[in-house]
């Protein structure tokens, strides 16, 4: 299963989030810095309101969700990258996650701690990415010494590295991150073979008071984040209230509505930030629906029938032979199996075929 990270500058609010995001209190949450030291891992559902429809026209009472695993990382320190509050550790775990969940401070209050003295979301933003590039720095000088000698001894992908090495390095100089580098087709395949953390996709997660959840317009600090997502990172951000969030993690469904309806939001801020979490990661789900359950699974986006298939069981893709596909929305206007049949949606479809975000499938293989 994928993660994502949670990362940004102690007291910011991530271990709220992170509690939030897994409705539990599993992280600790206090107003002092590195009150999270070892990363907390949560498995999260991711929220599809495809589901229930889908519940509907199968008659059955049960229910799969996608998921996703999100851990909450003790927050970073500038200094972090020469071990400065314990930040070889907290560098460690962020190598070892899938994508970065950038949670920043976009609110006014006394009554709670910021490590820096006052509140400015972009210089929080330039600490941490400032001390990812110094580690990828670090470490890719370590690295090309000993890629040097082997690409001069003729190891084709040693040379492949250093050639890539050699364009990164002036980037990360410049305090740009490496997932902002252009780079060629083989060059993406070449830059996961060196593990660097400022190429790891981000979200920046807005932590907003709760008077500004349902409408941040005026918030300086979020207009300011989404600015430089947009313009520097090319980045996505997300709105979200952990103190709202942290509320709702007692609330059952009516509840946490009627809750949610009070402040004029009809949508959780954690819903959305899942969601966003799972498009960044580069994941969709398909469907199986039937009597038994309807079932979101997860794939890759680009991934092709029987690797889809082997999602389910490595069985079904040795043995493939076809799909049984139907489009969501396809299926919905139909009603029915039988009469997305008769409109001729449902299709079978071979090995070539690349799965779409929301087909509904049946798999045909041999034992």
């Amino acid at each position: 299963m994928l993660q994502a990270g949670i990362v940004g500058l102690p007291n910011v609010g991530k271990s709220t989030l992170f509690n939030a995001l897994t409705r539990t209190r599993k992280a600790e949450s206090a107003n002092y810095p590195f009150c999270t030291i070892d990363p907390n891992v949560g498995v999260v559902q991711v929220p599809d309101a495809r589901l229930e429809p889908l519940r509907e026209i199968s008659k059955t009472n049960k229910v799969i969700p996608a998921a996703i695993e999100f851990v909450d990382i003790a927050g970073l320190v500038a200094g972090a990258s020469k071990g400065e509050g314990l930040g070889n550790k907290f560098l460690a775990n962020i190598r070892e996650v899938d994508a970065i969940v950038h949670v920043v401070r976009c609110f006014d209050d006394d009554d709670i701690i910021h490590t820096m003295a006052t509140i400015d979301p972009l210089r929080d933003i330039e600490v941490i990415n400032t001390e990812l590039i110094l580690a990828d720095i670090t470490s890719l000088e370590g690295q090309l010494e000993k890629l040097t000698k082997k690409a001069r001894g003729g190891d084709k992908e040693a040379a492949e590295n250093v050639a890539l090495i050699e364009r990164l390095l002036p980037h990360l100089n410049e305090t740009k991150p490496a997932i902002t580098l252009d780079l060629s087709e083989d060059e993406e395949v070449v830059i996961k073979r060196l593990c660097l953390l400022s190429a790891k996709p981000v979200l920046y997660a807005c932590n907003v008071s709760e008077t500004d959840l349902a409408d941040h317009s005026t918030n300086t600090y979020v207009a300011a984040v989404e600015k430089f997502a947009r313009e520097h990172h090319g980045a996505g951000t997300c709105v979200v209230s952990a103190s709202v969030e942290a509320e709702l993690i007692d609330f059952d469904d009516e509840e946490a509505a009627e809750y949610l309806e009070s402040l004029g939001v009809k949508d959780s801020g954690v819903s959305l930030l899942i969601r966003a979490t799972y498009d960044l990661l580069g994941l969709a789900s398909y469907f199986t629906a039937g009597v038994q359950e309807v079932r979101a699974w997860t794939f890759k986006k680009g991934m092709k029938a029987p690797q889809c298939a082997g999602v389910i069981h490595t069985d079904f893709e040795s043995g493939f032979i076809k799909a049984e596909v139907v489009a969501y929305d396809d299926l919905i206007e139909a009603g029915n199996v039988a009469k997305a049949r008769e409109a001729g949606k449902y299709r079978l479809e071979g090995k070539e075929y690349e799965f779409k975000d929301g087909d509904v499938t049946l798999f045909r293989f041999n034992n």
